[in-house]
């Protein structure tokens, strides 16, 4: 198929890319982050397009962009398109370039954003535009929502939108948005285009151990501090069993093909060992997990406190939640309380739909060499909190990478940048898949 974006949306992607990022939505949580900037910039490039904009808030200042692009076939379910419009904080004297510059150096866009993920909100807007440009429907309805607060709890984002708005988003049936369909390679010349197809559940943890306090010189059998340490060095050194979800028994069947290695799902740890680096494409996402992250106890080095507080980042699989609270039940004992400080539901997706199909020939056009594959994820996005109103979600943020290109290092790390000619390559690719959904 002849190329169908034009050079203006191939400009366009890197100017709204650097322009996004200059625009500093810094989510540092609790409230405190102002996504109206962006949401009024991704707004205006929108009907400047005629396509109309709805600016909507939980709280000033946390706005929401939603917006929807008529299809030919009525019929047909919609499709969401979303993405994020907030970042994690970058701390600038840690980066080569200043992460809120938006540079574009040497082929590469530098900043904080680039590619969590202001850049496919900067590829949204440029083929929604070369559309306008040149007449062209899609088959389905397209509803755009970019989303304030997915780097903390969505509350003033997707799960306002999803709990407050939910008739935008009538008759649609599939979202896509972060993060899949970006070139892995291997190590030995494979490039690997993996599309997510589900999610790990988000059980971030509280975890709270009380007991007498006291002065430090005295004996002290109730220490709190003592009784929270052991329940999170028992939570760190947990081995959790295997539980590969069907997303993931896809995901190795693929891969060992892909390689000429036994697909063998009764030992799953003897096969990634086989797979090599590509193992880092689901070794995270076989099992449940709990990692303590934080740690709070005590004010003054001779004084015993009376409670001490510890968080962990737990997650788990799809159909996993019961074993992973049975587990914690057990972990933290009779000493030492346990709640759910934020949860969100795991998902999986089907991988034999005509939509994964579609994705996959529009990365395959563009990237003929590349070996796409599904795969799951082992963290979350707003794909959660839509999930809500029926809404089956997909990873798909087409990226293609050089090699030696750490695109997982690239979330929320130092020095986040994305090559000129990968957003390119998204635009093209993302273009193509929609024109097909």
């Amino acid at each position: 198929m002849a190329e169908q974006v034009d050079g203006q949306a191939l400009d366009e992607v890197v100017t709204f890319t650097s322009d996004l990022i200059r625009i500093d939505t810094t989510n540092r949580g609790g409230g405190d982050c102002q996504e109206r900037p962006a949401a009024e910039y991704a707004a205006a490039r929108l009907a400047e397009a005629g396509i109309e904009p709805t600016l909507l808030e939980r709280t000033k200042g946390r706005t929401n962009v939603v917006a929807r692009v008529a299809g030919t076939d009525p019929g047909a379910g919609a499709l969401l398109l979303h993405g994020h419009l907030d970042v994690v904080p970058a701390e600038a004297a840690d980066w080569s370039v200043h992460p809120f510059s938006g540079e574009v150096r040497d082929g590469v866009v530098w900043g904080r954003g680039a590619v969590d993920m202001k850049n496919m909100d900067a590829m949204i807007l440029a083929v929604v535009r070369a559309w306008a440009r040149q007449g062209v429907r899609p088959r389905r309805d397209i509803v755009i929502a970019f989303t304030a607060d997915e780097e903390a709890s969505a509350e003033d984002g997707s799960g306002f939108l999803a709990d407050r708005h939910a008739a935008l988003f009538e008759g649609c049936t599939e979202g896509v948005s972060e993060s899949g369909a970006f070139t892995f390679h291997d190590g030995d010349g494979r490039q690997i285009y993996p599309i997510a197809a589900g999610e790990r559940g988000t059980a971030w943890l509280k975890l709270t151990a009380r007991g007498r306090a006291g002065h430090g010189s005295k004996v002290n059998r109730d220490n709190a501090v003592t009784r929270l340490s052991a329940a999170i060095t028992r939570i760190g050194e947990h081995a959790w069993p295997l539980r590969p979800t069907p997303t993931v028994r896809a995901a190795l069947t693929e891969l060992a093909a892909l390689y000429g290695i036994d697909s063998d799902l009764t030992d799953v740890d003897a096969l990634l060992d086989k797979l090599g680096p590509a193992a880092k494409l689901v070794e995270s996402t076989v099992r449940n997990s709990a990692n303590p992250t934080m740690l709070n106890a005590g004010y003054k080095v001779n004084v015993i406190p009376g409670q001490a507080v510890a968080h962990v980042d737990g997650r788990y699989l799809p159909g996993g939640e019961d074993e992973f609270r049975e587990t914690l039940d057990r972990l933290t004992g009779p000493d030492v309380e346990w709640e759910f400080h934020h949860r969100e539901v795991a998902l999986e997706s089907p991988v034999d739909s005509a939509t994964f199909a579609r994705m996959r020939a529009a990365v395959e056009e563009f990237a003929p060499e590349g070996h796409v594959v599904p795969y799951c994820m082992s963290g979350g996005t707003d794909a959660k909190q839509f999930s809500r109103l029926g809404i089956t979600g997909y990873g798909f943020t087409p990226l293609k990478l050089p090699e030696g290109y750490d695109y997982g290092a690239m979330f929320h790390g130092v020095d986040e940048r994305v090559p000129v000619e990968a957003l390119h390559f998204g635009v093209r690719v993302l273009d193509r898949f929609l024109r097909t959904a």
